[in-house]
């Protein structure tokens, strides 16, 4: 190990030691240290996002004044992100303010996130049939009937309303048995990543804070 990187892999040793044994011995002072380190963290992530969001505004801005393709769609997001920026800075001054967030959240945020995914429901649907045919196979042929029973599941038809028996039996099984299943599958994956890659940095194997 280099020598300059020695210390920087004790801090990160002792300090996961710390809040790992805070979590396993509740002993007061190992809590409190513990939870002192994490608040720590907590506003270091804060700052890494906000130096992440000015990162973005001087990318936007440079592709403004250069005039480049696509350039009107930069200045309408320096000028949301400067406006949802100030809305929430005076927000400690005027209390009242929060609504507007909560409406710039309801009218913007929230319808678009509703059509991203709902043209991604549509973009999957269509790649499934595309893959049909180009490969045709078992899997194929399940994500192709499940997709298209989640989607009879979750739409009315014109004259009938919901379908029988896909909107209340078949949609919540795959949604809840299998769906769910799947989710927490991915979850416990996720988990265990984390917790593999945790113990790597306690034990110094990888040390991404210096090389």
């Amino acid at each position: 190990m280099k020598v300059k990187g020695l210390f920087p892999t004790l801090i990160a040793i002792v300090s996961g030691l710390i809040v790992l044994i805070g979590y396993l011995v509740r002993l007061p002072f190992l809590v409190e240290m513990s939870q002192t380190l994490l608040s720590w963290a907590v506003l270091l992530t804060a700052f890494a996002v906000l130096l992440g969001i000015f990162n973005l505004l001087i990318v936007h801005t440079r592709r403004l004044a250069r005039k480049a393709k696509g350039s009107g769609y930069s200045l309408i997001l320096i000028l949301s992100m400067l406006a949802t920026l100030a809305v929430g800075m005076i927000i400690p001054l005027f209390p009242a303010a929060s609504r507007v967030l909560d409406i710039i959240f309801q009218t913007v945020i929230l319808p678009v996130e509703a059509s991203l995914m709902a043209l991604l429901a549509v973009t999957l649907t269509y790649a499934g049939f595309r893959l049909w045919r180009h490969r045709m196979n078992f899997f194929t042929i399940v994500f192709l009937v499940t997709a298209l029973l989640v989607l009879l599941g979750m739409v009315a038809l014109p004259v009938l309303g919901n379908v029988p028996l896909i909107s209340d039996t078949v949609r919540p099984i795959l949604a809840q048995v299998f769906a769910a299943a799947g989710a927490r599958g991915i979850l416990i994956g996720v988990a265990l990543g984390a917790l593999l890659t945790g113990l790597r940095v306690l034990f110094g194997v990888d040390r991404p804070y210096w090389e």
